[in-house]
C-alpha cells in the first residue's frame, strides 16, 4: 500500500525547485555574507534576492523582512523585542487563548519579568471577537498578538478587523501567520499588522529558516547579542542555503496559491462529507467556513486520538492527534479547552492536513481505513459501551 501523508501541518516536503536552488550555496558559493570579498558578496546578493521574494509574498518592503531560524524565534523576537523596547510606555500585552506555545510560553516568561498578560477568550469555533479585543485594550497595552490561523482546528481569525482597532488605539499588532502564509493570500497592508511571523517549512521551503516582518518605523530590540547581521536585529551568520530556498518557495507560493487552495479545498470537502456517512458520533472542530484549506479537524467520541493515530500509522496513513507540539505529551489541547470542548472529547481528536501531493484517492484510503479502526477501538471501550447502553 502506498503511503498517505496527511500531516502537513507538522511538516511539509521541500519543493524540488527550492532544493535545486539551495545546492550551489552549500558547495560553490559558501562565502560568509559579511565578508567584503567576492565570495561574500555572492552570498550577500543571494540573501537580498531572497528577501525581496519573501517581501513580495506578503506585500511588504524588502527592508521590513528579517530572517530568523524558525517561527518560534520570530514569535519570541516579536513579543520580547517589542516588550523590551516599549516597556517605558506600558507593560501590558494581549494574546489569544489559542496561540502557539511559542507565543503562550513567551508571554508567560514576560509575565514573570513583570509584564501583565491578558488572554482573550474564543468562541466554540475558536474565533476571537474583535469587540472583546477593543474592550481589553488599556492605556498600558503596548502589543496585541493574535494568530492568523490556528493549525490545530483550522480557524482563520478576523485579523484585518482587529488590526483596524489596534491602529486606532495606537497599539502595535503582531500576528503569527506561520500556518497561513503560502497557503492563503496574505497581505500585511490589508491585515493592518505591524509585525508578522512566517516560516519557510510551512510553504514547501526548508526547515531551519523563517522571517519576521516588522513595519518600517516600529522600534524593536534584538533577542541575541552579537554582530550586525539583519541590520542589527538578528545576530549570527546567516543560513544562506536555507534563505535561498525560502525565497524560491515564497515565489512559487505567490504564483500557485489559487491552484493550491482549489486543490486542497477539494480534498477537504470530500473528507468532510465522507466521514459522517461512515462514522457516527463525530464532531467537527473549528469554524465551518473560515478555515484553512486542506485542514479537517474532527473529534471521534468515546475513544482516544492517539490509539486511532497509531492504528492508521500501521496502515500507512500519517495523520496527527491535536497539536504536533503536544502529541507526545498526552495532555489535553489548550486550544480545544479554550473552545469549550470537554477533555474526553478533545482526547479523541484527529487532524488531517493535506498537501499538494495528496489526491482524491488518498481521501478514499482514509475513508476506507478509519471506520474499521474506530469500530475496533469502540468495541474495546467501556466508555462507549456505557454510553450506548444509556441511549437504548
Amino acid at each position: 500500500m502506498p503511503l498517505v501523508y496527511a500531516d502537513h501541518v507538522a511538516a511539509m516536503p521541500l519543493h524540488p525547485k527550492a532544493f535545486e536552488a539551495m545546492v550551489p550555496y552549500f558547495n560553490d558559493f559558501y562565502g560568509n555574507p559579511s565578508s567584503i570579498h567576492d565570495s561574500g558578496e555572492k552570498a550577500r546578493e543571494a540573501i537580498e534576492e531572497a528577501r525581496g521574494k519573501v517581501a513580495r509574498l506578503i506585500g511588504s518592503q524588502e527592508e521590513e523582512i528579517y530572517f530568523t531560524s524558525c517561527g518560534t524565534e520570530s514569535n519570541n523576537l516579536a513579543l520580547k523585542g517589542i516588550a523590551w523596547a516599549h516597556q517605558s510606555r506600558g507593560k501590558e500585552i494581549i494574546i489569544s487563548s489559542i496561540e502557539h506555545f511559542s507565543i503562550m510560553h513567551t508571554a508567560s516568561a514576560l509575565e514573570r519579568a513583570g509584564f501583565h498578560v491578558v488572554r482573550l477568550p474564543v468562541d466554540g469555533h475558536g474565533l476571537v471577537d474583535p469587540g472583546v479585543v477593543e474592550k481589553s485594550i488599556s492605556p498600558q497595552t503596548i502589543l496585541v498578538s493574535v494568530m492568523q490561523a490556528n493549525p490545530e482546528v483550522g480557524t482563520i481569525e478576523p485579523i484585518a478587523e482587529i488590526g483596524k482597532i489596534t491602529r486606532a488605539k495606537n497599539v502595535l499588532f503582531h500576528t503569527d501567520a506561520v500556518d497561513s502564509v503560502g497557503t492563503i493570500p496574505v497581505n500585511i497592508k490589508e491585515l493592518n499588522v505591524d509585525l508578522l511571523s512566517l516560516s519557510a517549512s510551512q510553504f514547501y521551503g526548508p526547515k531551519g529558516v523563517a522571517a519576521l516582518f516588522v513595519r518600517k518605523g516600529v522600534r524593536i530590540l534584538p533577542l541575541l547579542d552579537g554582530g550586525i547581521q539583519e541590520r542589527g536585529l538578528r545576530a549570527g551568520t546567516e543560513n544562506v542555503p536555507a534563505i535561498v530556498g525560502m525565497g524560491v518557495a515564497a515565489d512559487l507560493s505567490r504564483e500557485e496559491i489559487p491552484q493550491r487552495m482549489s486543490h486542497l479545498q477539494g480534498l477537504q470537502k470530500k473528507l468532510t462529507e465522507g466521514l459522517p456517512q461512515r462514522i457516527p458520533y463525530l464532531r467537527f472542530l473549528g469554524h465551518p467556513t473560515q478555515r484553512l484549506p486542506g485542514n479537517v479537524s474532527v473529534a471521534v467520541e468515546y475513544i482516544e486520538g492517539e490509539a486511532m493515530l497509531l492504528f492508521m500509522d500501521m496502515d500507512g496513513i500519517r495523520i496527527s492527534s491535536g497539536s504536533a507540539c503536544i502529541s507526545r505529551s498526552l495532555k489535553v489541547s489548550h486550544v480545544m479547552l479554550a473552545m469549550g470542548v470537554d477533555a474526553a472529547t478533545a482526547q479523541g481528536s484527529l487532524l488531517f492536513s493535506f498537501g499538494m501531493q495528496n489526491t482524491l484517492a488518498d481521501v478514499d484510503r482514509i475513508l476506507e481505513t478509519l471506520p474499521p479502526v474506530v469500530e475496533r477501538l469502540r468495541n474495546m471501550s467501556p466508555v462507549y459501551r456505557k454510553a450506548m447502553a444509556k441511549k437504548t
